[in-house]
């Protein structure tokens, strides 16, 4: 971005003279000092301390000027100054300036319980062989890191592709109505932040929060094999496309073929074609078939989101193949978990060809509620061990998992760490893998299953 300060202050209704700055020139916004680059407006947020406190950091960094919260005093710094009420409230004013007044893309919102990030990464793809296209990297989807990804935009970008999560009602109908989407897309319905929302139906409610700010024109992408989304969509008035499994969806695989590293698929339209994308699972095939759908909408030809998803890249962590220091190989998917996603990666692990063993590693799955103890022991349906040859598991939740697993395993092949003995199971695999295993590693973000693969890695 390229803007003055005094465009800035128009924008955002700051509270000061700023008649001084005229020719001061604004290239970028950051909140964070340590990745702020020169020429930045800092924006001083709440978090474990208050931002204000680094604003000297700030301009030891290059920052040009900075938002200051009227209810905060006077500013102890010399530099440019813009009061607000309240600087996240002005950040995201701004990021909505930004890109209606500014750039103007076309904007394609996705959100949905699991395969959010991947289904982005496709749809950005798929859109980048004929547009200039700026995607969310990351997790930055919420009420910061939206506006942030906007104000990363250059100006001559065609479509924005922005990814949003929630864990509360109320937040995708905020982030649909500041971003305006051309497109929204649903990818499912499942358990994730059930302990803040009580029901699937509930989490069904707040997904369809994304088509609030959708435009009259707009195209609303869903999995059509969900019956809670076919039920709320009845009375939209905006185009309707379904993807899944099901025969009566606009879009839907005819075959599908899993190997080690890749998955191969054929669909009901443009028979002739076989899709291919770097990724395990069935469950991703219906993530590129959202992907797909977007691109008919901007008029994408068949051939190039063929080649678009045969090499597009996969955001870190998410049902990513890797090498250990053994030689082993590891399936990374340690950014989140769920109910529905464990089991899903479970089953596609378990496909995999290996001359050695498939080892499972699980972290607790968070944010699961009263239901948490129920949905962890569920899992056990999903673990044989003539597939699933040994099975970890890390966390307090997982222990009802453990005590569901002991009829099916026996001691030698199934291993139980409580939260806080991270180190001992790390030190436990190492002693075990071989050059021949494949490793599964799934868990919460808050597990840091990312220090497992780490010591996996490391010699």
């Amino acid at each position: 971005m390229e803007m003055q300060l005094t465009e800035i202050a128009n924008v955002v209704g700051a509270q000061n003279d700023v008649s001084a700055w005229q020719d001061i020139e604004v290239s970028s916004v950051a909140f964070d000092t340590r990745q702020l680059q020169p020429g930045a407006l800092f924006v001083p947020l709440d978090g474990a301390r208050d931002g204000h406190e680094f604003i000297k950091q700030a301009q030891a960094a290059g920052a040009v000027a900075s938002f200051w919260q009227a209810d905060h005093g006077d500013c102890p710094v010399d530099m440019p100054i813009l009061v607000v009420d309240n600087p996240l409230k002005a950040l995201q004013k701004l990021a909505q300036y930004y890109l209606l007044m500014k750039v103007n893309p076309k904007v394609v919102a996705v959100t949905g319980s699991n395969g959010k990030t991947t289904t982005k990464d496709m749809i950005a793809a798929v859109l980048a062989t004929q547009f200039n296209v700026h995607k969310t990297q990351d997790n930055f989807n919420n009420e910061i890191g939206v506006p942030m990804t906007i104000l990363g935009m250059k100006t001559n970008t065609e479509i924005l592709v922005i990814e949003m999560g929630m864990d509360r009602p109320g937040q995708l109908d905020f982030l649909s109505n500041l971003v305006k989407p051309d497109v929204a897309v649903i990818t499912m319905i499942g358990e994730a932040h059930i302990e803040f929302f009580g029901t699937r139906a509930k989490i069904a409610d707040a997904k369809m929060e994304i088509t609030h700010g959708l435009k009259e024109d707009g195209l609303l992408v869903y999995n059509g094999d969900e019956p809670l989304l076919n039920e709320r969509v009845k009375d939209l008035n905006v185009d309707l496309k379904r993807f899944g499994n099901n025969h009566d969806n606009d879009l839907y695989p005819e075959t599908i073929n899993a190997m080690s590293d890749h998955t191969t698929f054929t669909l009901n339209k443009w028979p002739d074609l076989t899709f291919s994308i770097p990724m395990i699972g069935a469950y991703n095939v219906n993530n590129a078939l959202a992907a797909l759908l977007v691109g008919r909408r901007f008029h994408i030809k068949p051939e190039k989101m063929q080649a678009a998803l045969a090499d597009f890249q996969v955001t870190k962590n998410r049902t990513q193949w890797l090498v250990g220091s053994k030689g082993e190989r590891i399936l990374s998917d340690v950014y989140n978990s769920n109910p529905t996603a464990l089991r899903a990666v479970l089953r596609s692990f378990g496909k995999v060809a290996t001359t050695g063993r498939r080892i499972a590693v699980i972290g607790d799955m968070l944010e699961l509620g009263d239901a948490s103890q129920q949905l962890h022991s569920s899992i056990a349906a999903a673990l044989d061990p003539q597939i699933i040859n040994e099975v970890y598991l890390y966390g307090n939740e997982v222990h009802v998992l453990a005590t569901a697993l002991k009829d099916k395993y026996d001691a030698a092949h199934l291993h139980y760490y409580p939260l806080g003995q991270q180190a001992a199971m790390i030190a436990a695999l190492q002693a075990d893998i071989t050059p021949a295993d494949i490793i599964m590693l799934k868990g919460s973000h808050g597990m840091h299953l990312e220090n497992v693969l780490v010591a996996l890695q490391t010699d």
